[in-house]
């Protein structure tokens, strides 16, 4: 792709950007680059919409045209691409209303394709090369394309609720004809219909999609759509036939086709409602008034407007291209859902109204973006991301529990964990003050205690009570259609989000409950292992399984027991608390050569023992070293995962994820990153730009200033800070700084400086309350002795905290006859500890299998482990 850019920012705009910027100018240097006046010239939609390589598969960003948050994405298909667009893929089916950036078939709801061929047979399956060269053109609110074999060229622009379409058919004497596809969407329909309108300019219809990732949900989009010029003739289909002349039909693959003058320029606008056909004309209507330019100057206003939140400078154009195309990424989703008299479908399926000034917002992928993307909205866009909570509160109230995954006006409950939960928390925690706190809070505490129960047949904590029994999800054979229970996943993952709960409530000044969810985020404790040091699956009488096991099965999409991953990968997903994980892996030293393994390879995906750089629950792997007193292995490895990234269709290292990746990138690339989910921790790297201001409420700013990042020699590695003109060696920046602004002054280096951040004082905070001070296991738990005989059962133990020194072990049985003999243990210097208790059967005791409980004691702390005795006469004693 060559760098192409329309000027199209209004001076409006240009002059409110510049006033920011004078209103919070960072201290300038001599000859330091300027910062970017229009944020707009260095985005390229094409840019991450194609693959990132064998084992990332799509990357399925969508190049058309949208506005921030908008409920209209008005982009290109191409054929078997679920999430719409491939940009290596020259086959396209058209144009269509809706689409979301998923690793699932979703949306691509009411598709249009233009063509200079009458229809024959099967439009429905109809469609046209399109050409992918220099006449291919994304940027933000604006996207055109070439089809090289009819010689059409189409545009797109979009409002929020409406796209804008502008065909140019060449005058070749053959037929102008637009095909109408009611029933073409992505996921395929289950009812659809479309109607032609008697003034011959007019086309309504709705169509019925759903079923995202196999779940059992339904949604219904209207739309209304309006021509430029009459068609002079149509028809319609059913997926059984074509009609010619006929001007309804009612089919899960139903369409139709109008036609016009050869040579014409048709413009269709085509406004979309969740509510019902009147609201998609209401919309229609209330956006009737612009030209099809004058759309694509607002919608370029609004996204300068937008993207002008943060200003950067640098000598890397590249870079500054990815860094704004990542950022427009991030604020496509979630998407409006009212229509523009405020009405929307509830979860509920009865028509709600939004309060005035106010919108209601849709399609939240929260095990996706509550990491980065939350984060980054709620600082950004506070009333928005307010609104955003809101939304979900409204769902709640709608369905009775909050949403996990929820699409469209339904819960999918897809991935694992509760991720809704730190979702809405870094919201609040980053900016959104301005929703229903308390009723937030009593849902999420609902769901943690009871399971919170929704509408048809969803729970948005499965198993919860089990959880609060046992202190841990069981491991379980049980398969659902989405794979194996991921149960580590979901202690970790619930681990998460008990502590958000616990920060939440903390900040509403709920301290009971604070402090009871403090307790249950250490539950992640429960699962580790300590013969193995990793996070293990376990089953219900406390066996844990056997070994890493990495790849179970060639076509594995990760291991059994962990979503998306395996127990290398998922071992490092404890953010609240990596102070007391390193003391659980054998500390920093330890760690920190674990984590050099581990990151040697940066994307090899699910199945294997290295960084997945390109999903979810790597995300935060690469400041870990932050926590280790090795921060310039951070500012590496940060580097390293940002290399990944570029200005090119395949410039990125994974599927998006509605942003979620676009937005670790805007982190990375900042030099920032909310390691914490619930707090306002922003740990740190190296900025890759000289100068950047991130624009905060009330007129504060964070100035940040690096002199040399974006040089030719890219100085990668810190050597000083200061934060408001203070010399700090701490490797993360106040949390006042999310609140009021301040002034970030980085010295940086070509080459690693080992004396900034490395004392234990200098790492971000960790959050340890609750925890125990050991783990126990008994790594062969199940032993045979004869009656009468004795045999020695090795145990386990891992320090969980530092400064223990030992421990006294005992064990009991409900057996008369089976004794066991009281040990004591010491701590290694790695906090590994390991002892034989030995356990004696009577000549008493009768063949069968009988229970040993072994019980733990260090100060306060008690861990318990299970050992299964099976009493035969012949045993192998040893």
């Amino acid at each position: 792709m060559k760098s192409r850019r329309i000027l199209i920012a209004l001076v409006a705009v240009t002059a409110v950007f510049m006033t920011f910027v004078a209103a919070a100018p960072p201290i300038a240097y001599d000859g330091e680059p300027a910062f970017v006046a229009n944020p707009v010239e260095h985005v390229d939609t094409l840019i991450g919409t194609g693959t990132g390589g064998e084992t990332v598969g799509e990357i399925n960003d969508f190049p058309g045209a949208s506005v921030p948050f908008g409920m209209v994405q008005y982009s290109p298909d191409t054929v078997d691409n679920y999430a719409g667009y491939n940009y290596h893929n020259p086959r396209s089916t058209g144009f269509s209303m809706t689409h979301a950036s998923v690793g699932c078939a979703a949306f691509g709801d009411i598709s249009m394709l233009p063509t200079t061929t009458r229809p024959h047979s099967q439009p429905w399956n109809a469609w046209e090369r399109i050409a992918h060269d220099d006449t291919e053109q994304g940027e933000p609110g604006y996207y055109t394309v070439r089809f090289p074999d009819t010689e059409v060229k189409a545009e797109l622009t979009a409002t929020t609720r409406t796209g804008v379409g502008r065909f140019s058919y060449p005058h070749n004497g053959r037929p102008a004809v637009l095909h109408v596809r009611s029933g073409a969407s992505l996921a395929g329909n289950s009812r659809a219909a479309i109607q032609i309108g008697e003034d011959n300019t007019t086309i309504t219809g709705w169509a019925t999609s759903g079923g995202f990732c196999g779940k059992n949900n339904t949604y219904t989009v209207y739309f209304a759509m309006k021509f430029s010029q009459p068609f002079t003739s149509y028809g319609t289909w059913d997926g059984y036939a074509v009609y010619p002349g006929l001007r309804a039909a009612v089919s899960p693959f139903s369409g139709g086709y109008v036609e016009f003058p050869a040579g014409s320029a048709v413009e269709v606008r085509t406004a979309i409602s969740y509510v019902g056909i009147d609201g998609a004309r209401a919309n229609l209507a209330a956006d009737a008034a612009a030209s099809f330019d004058e759309v694509r100057a607002g919608a370029s206003s609004q996204w300068n407007a937008a993207l002008s939140g943060i200003a950067v400078a640098g000598r890397n154009t590249a870079n500054i291209d990815t860094f704004y195309t990542s950022l427009y990424r991030s604020l496509l989703h979630p998407n409006t859902f009212n229509d523009a008299d405020g009405r929307y479908i509830g979860f509920d399926g009865s028509i709600h109204e939004v309060a005035p000034g106010h919108t209601q917002y849709a399609n939240f992928s929260d095990w996706d973006t509550y990491r980065s993307l939350a984060p980054l909205q709620g600082l950004l866009f506070p009333k928005q991301a307010s609104d955003m909570a809101q939304s979900l509160v409204n769902d709640a109230e709608q369905s009775g529990s909050l949403p996990r995954w929820s699409f469209a006006n339904a819960a999918t409950g897809e991935m694992s964990g509760d991720n809704v939960v730190p979702l809405i928390v870094n919201l609040y925690t980053y900016g959104a003050k301005e929703f229903d706190t308390r009723t937030a809070l009593r849902y999420m505490v609902n769901a943690a205690i009871n399971g919170g129960i929704g509408l048809n047949g969803y729970v948005e904590r499965p198993g919860i009570s089990t959880y609060r029994q046992l202190g841990y999800a069981p491991f379980t054979y049980e398969f659902h259609t989405d794979g194996w229970i991921a149960d580590a996943s979901i202690t970790l993952e619930w681990s998460v989000d008990d502590f958000a709960i616990s920060r939440f409530a903390d900040s509403l000044g709920e301290a009971a409950v604070a402090a009871q969810f403090q307790n249950r985020s250490q539950y992640w404790q429960n699962l580790f292992n300590p013969t193995t040091r990793y996070v293990s699956p376990r089953n219900s009488m406390g066996f844990f399984s056997e070994g890493p096991g990495f790849v179970d099965s060639p076509s594995a999409f990760g291991q059994i027991g962990y979503d998306e991953g395996n127990a290398e990968q998922y071992v490092w997903w404890v953010p609240h608390n990596v102070a007391g994980l390193v003391t659980a892996l054998g500390g920093r030293q330890t760690v920190a050569s674990r984590l050099d393994r581990f990151t040697r390879k940066l994307n090899e995906g699910p199945n294997e023992p290295y960084l997945w750089a390109g999903n979810e629950p790597g995300f935060g792997v690469p400041w870990l070293y932050n926590y280790l007193g090795q921060p310039w292995k951070t500012q590496l490895t940060v580097d390293r995962v940002r290399g990944l990234f570029g200005p090119t269709p395949d410039g990125a290292p994974g599927n998006d994820d509605l942003g979620a990746l676009s937005s670790w990138y805007v982190w990375a690339a900042l030099g920032l990153y909310p390691e914490t989910p619930g707090t306002p921790t922003l740990t740190l790297s190296a900025p890759l730009f000289d100068r950047a201001v991130i624009r905060l409420p009330a007129g504060n700013s964070i100035r940040m200033s690096a002199p040399g990042a974006s040089g030719p020699n890219h100085l990668k590695y810190i050597s000083s800070l200061t934060v408001d003109g203070k010399p700090t060696a701490r490797t993360f920046v106040p949390d006042s700084i999310v609140r009021t602004g301040g002034d970030l002054m980085f010295s940086l280096a070509a080459h690693p400086d080992m004396d900034w951040g490395v004392d234990k004082d200098s790492a971000p905070p960790s959050f340890g309350v609750g925890g125990s001070a050991m783990t126990l296991s008994a790594p062969r738990p199940v032993v045979t002795i004869a009656p009468g005989g004795t045999a020695g059962v090795k145990v386990d133990a891992q320090r969980m905290v530092d400064d223990v020194g030992g421990y006294s072990l005992a064990g009991v049985s409900a057996t008369d006859g089976i004794t066991t003999t009281p040990v004591s243990g010491q701590f290694a210097a790695d906090g590994s500890s390991a002892v034989t208790v030995p356990i004696a059967v009577a000549r008493s005791v009768p063949e069968g299998y009988h229970f040993v409980y072994l019980t733990a004691v260090v100060g306060e702390s008690v861990r318990r482990a299970t050992v299964l005795v099976t009493v035969r006469a012949e045993s192998d004693e040893s």
